[in-house]
């Protein structure tokens, strides 16, 4: 049996019906028309899916790290003592920004995926350096010590997340050319 995917050139045994494709003697095959072009170089479908996961998984995490550290640690951050373990709408403030820096870190990993060599390696250095800036900012504002430090350690494990998820989600989204031969 011959594959479908290839053209053999007309069939004389068959009858064409109306709106059938003809195919001619070496034109190749209209439903495969991009059989020789090379695939680009990111699936930015793929990438962007990661991106809106890591978004939700962040900002999860936020609220998450938030209400442990209000809840069962004692300490008041990002609102005052008798606000609860969830604290105001400043948690959800905090986990809204932790989605839009995932967001913000797609963008960016999208942009160095299709300009840079080595994507992979910027995308971790900028993030990682980002993130050493959002763990040092507590330690700049006026607050209690261990809101600061808290605060800071919230932040570490918020950038580590989307830093080492985008990354895993950069490696997956390209498309490596594929080998010819053994």
């Amino acid at each position: 049996m011959t594959d479908p995917r290839y053209n053999y050139g007309p069939d004389t045994q068959y009858h064409q019906h109306p709106g059938q494709p003809q195919y001619a003697h070496g034109q190749g095959d209209p439903q495969y028309p991009h059989q020789g072009e090379p695939e680009p170089k990111v699936n930015v479908g793929k990438l962007w899916a990661g991106g809106i996961g890591t978004a939700a998984v962040a900002a999860l995490l936020a609220v998450v790290a938030i209400m442990l550290i209000r809840g069962v640690l004692g300490i008041s951050i990002l609102s005052p003592e008798g606000a609860g373990a969830y604290g105001t709408v400043s948690t959800t403030s905090y986990a809204i920004a932790a989605a839009g820096a995932a967001l913000l870190a797609t963008a960016l990993l999208m942009v160095l995926l299709l300009a840079m060599p080595s994507p992979l390696t910027f995308f971790t250095w900028i993030c990682l350096l980002l993130t050493a800036v959002a763990v040092i900012l507590p330690f700049t504002l006026v607050a209690d010590l261990d809101a600061k430090i808290a605060t800071a350690a919230i932040n570490l494990v918020v950038g580590l997340c989307i830093t080492t998820m985008l990354s895993s989600v950069g490696s997956a989204a390209q498309n490596t050319p594929r080998q010819t031969g053994y």
